[in-house]
């Protein structure tokens, strides 16, 4: 497979830039095209369900900054109050994080209830009601003895997926860490032989994080290549594209690569999450400045998968480069759609190869 192959106008005879209109000529990514923007109407913002938690990890933003130490509200007509607000400002997304969100369970059904369209980030411990119909976001550190060691959790993974086995709202998200690259083959061969869909997230340190999980640059290296040996030997389970790999593993972080659209690194009100993401606190509060998917990372070594969901699907129009360049940015599409959204189907990955971040259009003239 080649490797972060950079496209670009000479692509086309006479040194013509490709247009929008020249790459839906192929249906191939028409059909493509078609497919995701069907969902380009989704308008997220994340909660806080609660700052309680039945684990204590290493390295988890939640207990960082000042967030976990806002007031919970638990009352269910506040919270129900709050989707109908959330509504009328133009979100259609949900993300109900925490803590552990299913701690929270009626809180949790009052947000379906009001906002179908949503994710629940949690780590599985507890079954969330099968009527809570959002998409599930399991998380997974490593194989069993690295969660006891790292989230003071036995058998974690098993009870994982004890819980979640033929769970079609279930994606188990594996963070990997510089300790754990190793470790995701057995837990991925553990997943498939359940029949479990799962994606990639990479380890974000929280602010003044100082201990081994952070990655360095060959702890990226090694990463990305897991990530294509896996997606390579689990097609059906994988929920993943070279793109993925790539925009997540550089050593630039999402933000130098991309420019971060959260109001925490965009001070922007006028179109976008500059406009419209909030990230509201368990007392139903927020603070703008601190606004951003995952509070409290540390901007530059942010590789999160759900900032990128948001941060690398906004750059359409840098992808719009050349054929292949174009393919990774709707398998990445594609893909995100798949991990966060209730009943799309993923389909096969358009760009086999790795092709290299475009950089904006100002810095390729220069």
């Amino acid at each position: 497979m080649k490797e972060r192959r950079r496209e670009g106008a000479e692509d086309l005879p006479g040194g013509r830039r490709w247009k929008f209109s020249d790459l839906l000529a192929d249906p191939e990514i028409k059909a493509r095209w078609e497919k995701v923007r069907k969902y380009f109407f989704l308008r997220e913002s994340t909660y806080d369900m609660t700052n309680r938690c039945n684990l204590r990890c290493d390295g988890c933003y939640y207990y960082e900054g000042d967030k976990q130490f806002a007031r919970e509200n638990n009352d269910p007509e506040a919270w129900r109050a709050l989707m109908a607000q959330e509504k009328a400002r133009g979100i259609t997304y949900v993300v109900l994080a925490g803590a552990e969100p299913s701690l929270a369970p009626d809180l949790l059904t009052v947000c379906f209830s009001e906002m179908p369209l949503g994710c629940i980030a949690t780590n599985g411990l507890h079954r969330i009601d099968p009527n809570v119909g959002y998409r599930i976001h399991i998380s997974v550190w490593g194989n069993e003895e690295t969660s006891h060691k790292v989230r003071k959790a036995p058998d974690l993974l098993r009870r994982q997926i004890e819980n979640y086995r033929g769970d079609a709202r279930a994606v188990f998200v594996y963070t990997f860490t510089k300790e754990n690259i190793a470790e995701v083959a057995g837990v991925m061969e553990t997943l498939a032989a359940a029949d479990c869909r799962a994606t990639f997230n990479m380890f974000s340190a929280p602010v003044g994080y100082e201990g081994p999980l952070r990655h360095d640059r060959d702890s990226l290296a090694r990463t990305r290549q897991a990530m294509q040996a896996m997606l390579d030997r689990y097609p059906r389970q994988v929920l993943f594209s070279p793109y993925n790999a790539v925009a997540h593993t550089e050593p630039r972080g999402l933000h130098d690569l991309y420019g971060c659209s959260y109001p925490r690194k965009n001070a922007s009100t006028d179109v976008g999450l500059g406009r419209s993401f909030r990230q509201s606190r368990t007392g139903l509060t927020w603070d703008r400045e601190a606004s951003c998917c995952v509070p409290d990372t540390d901007c530059p070594d942010c590789r999160h998968y759900a900032a990128g969901s948001a941060v690398v699907t906004a750059r359409l129009s840098r992808h719009v480069a050349a054929p292949q360049t174009f393919k990774s940015w709707l398998d990445y599409v594609d893909t995100y759609l798949a991990v966060w959204v209730m009943g799309y189907e993923k389909g096969e990955n358009l760009c086999r190869e790795m092709i290299a971040p475009p950089e904006p259009q100002e810095m390729r003239k220069s």
